[in-house]
C-alpha cells in the first residue's frame, strides 16, 4: 500500500491551509517544516534588504529546521510545498531536502504565491534533490480547498 506525506513550510498561514487541505484529499501525513528559530514579522519583511528572509537568501545560507520526519523510508509519495520567495523556494526548504535520501521517491512541488508562478523553481531545486526527480509542480492561491487538491490529484 502507497503511503504518502505531505511536508511543508509556511511565513504566513497560507501554504499551511492548502497544505492541510492536501493531505485530507491525499489521505497522508503532514509534517510542517519549521525554523529552529521562528521567523518574526520583521524577519518576512522582504522590503527591508536587512530582514533575515533577504540575508538567507542572498548569502544562500541553510536554515537550521527544528525536528525530522521519522521513517522518511516508509513514504512512496512525498508531496512538498511552500511559499514561492524570489521566484524560487525558501532556504530551508533547501536545508529540509538536504537532510534526506528521497531516491525511488515521488517527488511533488506544490506552492502558493501572491503572484509569482512555479516558474524554474523545480530546476532550482535539483541540485538538492540527489537521486531524486520532481514528478510535477503546481501553484495554489490562497484558499484551494480539499476539492481543488483532489481534482489535482487526478492529474498527476
Amino acid at each position: 500500500m502507497s503511503k504518502s506525506l505531505v511536508a511543508y513550510f509556511s511565513a504566513s498561514g497560507t501554504t499551511a491551509d492548502v497544505a492541510k487541505a492536501l493531505a485530507a484529499a491525499a489521505d497522508a501525513d503532514l509534517f510542517e517544516i519549521r525554523p529552529q528559530t521562528p521567523y518574526t514579522d520583521a524577519d518576512l519583511k522582504w522590503t527591508n534588504p536587512l530582514a533575515r528572509c533577504n540575508r538567507e537568501k542572498i548569502g544562500k545560507k541553510d536554515v537550521p529546521i527544528a525536528g525530522t520526519v521519522e521513517n522518511m523510508a516508509d513514504y512512496d509519495t512525498v508531496f512538498l510545498g511552500f511559499p514561492i520567495w524570489y521566484y524560487g523556494a525558501p532556504n530551508i526548504i533547501q536545508t529540509f531536502l538536504k537532510g534526506y535520501d528521497l531516491a525511488g521517491k515521488k517527488l511533488v512541488l506544490f506552492a502558493t504565491s501572491g503572484g509569482s508562478d512555479m516558474g524554474k523553481t523545480a530546476a532550482k531545486l535539483q541540485p538538492y534533490l540527489g537521486a531524486a526527480t520532481v514528478f510535477a509542480a503546481k501553484r495554489f492561491d490562497a484558499g484551494a480547498d480539499v476539492g481543488t487538491m483532489k481534482q489535482w490529484l487526478e492529474t498527476i
